[in-house]
């Protein structure tokens, strides 16, 4: 497979445009569970262009946002401007550049199942602060609709990449080892998007699994999706649904 780090550069683009953000309940309920505050500082690691850090900047936090990605950290830079609490850092969950018990809260938003986990726990265990937080954070896809189990469907046709990186094979196993004895608590929350034909298409191929232009199966993949799309739209719109569900707890050891 492409290196995990680079396998997105060329979908870049699309991510911005098309990937979902997070819903602001999360804060909340972090606000509740974890004692998270204005004042935390968050260390968002594989931040990509910066969905899940901009949750936390609209709080007031301070974010490093790390990414070891140059075409990211460069579009979370344009995304993140706006926000004097933000810093843009190259990095890895495996390497951050942070100093040592510097931040109150770890996150990672679409990325967890990128990391080497034994080496990022040790990074993690290294920056936060005693009795800090790690919040793992997935926006899932749901398959009881018809379009969602459709497009489950031409995911696993067109792209054999699919199975190996799927975020799904972080198992509840894994976590807890991950976690340590304690293991971690689970919410989730409801989260959607609506499309057009243009936007179900740039959602597709902001998936680093997702055949590229030039691959032989690019062409048979698009025609199969409008397809989908015109056998599930209503008004020229399809209604993508997700779980969104987080990961929180401390490292136990």
């Amino acid at each position: 497979m492409q290196d995990s780090v680079e396998r997105f550069t060329s979908r870049v683009e699309n991510y911005v445009k098309y990937r979902p953000h997070y819903p602001r309940a999360i804060l909340q309920m972090l606000a509740t569970e974890c004692g998270l505050t204005p004042e935390s500082r968050i260390a968002d690691v594989g931040a990509g262009p910066g969905q899940l850090a901009e949750l936390f900047l609209e709080n007031g936090n301070l974010v490093y946002a790390i990414e070891p990605n140059p075409a990211m950290r460069e579009a979370a830079e344009q995304a993140l401007a706006g926000y004097p609490n933000a810093r843009i850092l190259a990095g890895t969950a495996e390497a951050t550049p942070l100093p040592d018990h510097s931040v109150d809260f770890v996150t990672a938003g679409q990325a967890f199942h990128w990391f080497d986990r034994a080496r990022a726990r040790s990074e993690f265990a290294r920056i936060l602060k005693p009795a800090g937080w790690v919040v793992i954070v997935w926006n899932q896809r749901e398959t009881a609709t018809p379009l969602m189990a459709a497009y489950e469907a031409l995911v696993r046709r067109y792209s054999p990449d699919y199975e190996k990186v799927d975020h799904r094979l972080i198992t509840a196993d894994i976590l807890r080892e991950f976690f340590g004895p304690q293991g971690c608590q689970k919410k989730n929350f409801p989260n959607f998007q609506d499309f057009d034909y243009a936007g179900l298409e740039g959602r597709l191929l902001s998936s680093s699994y997702a055949p590229p232009p030039g691959d032989p199966a690019y062409g048979p993949m698009l025609a199969a999706l409008r397809e989908l799309f015109d056998a599930h739209q209503v008004n020229g719109r399809v209604r993508f649904d997700y779980t969104t569900c987080v990961y929180y707890g401390r490292l136990s050891s």
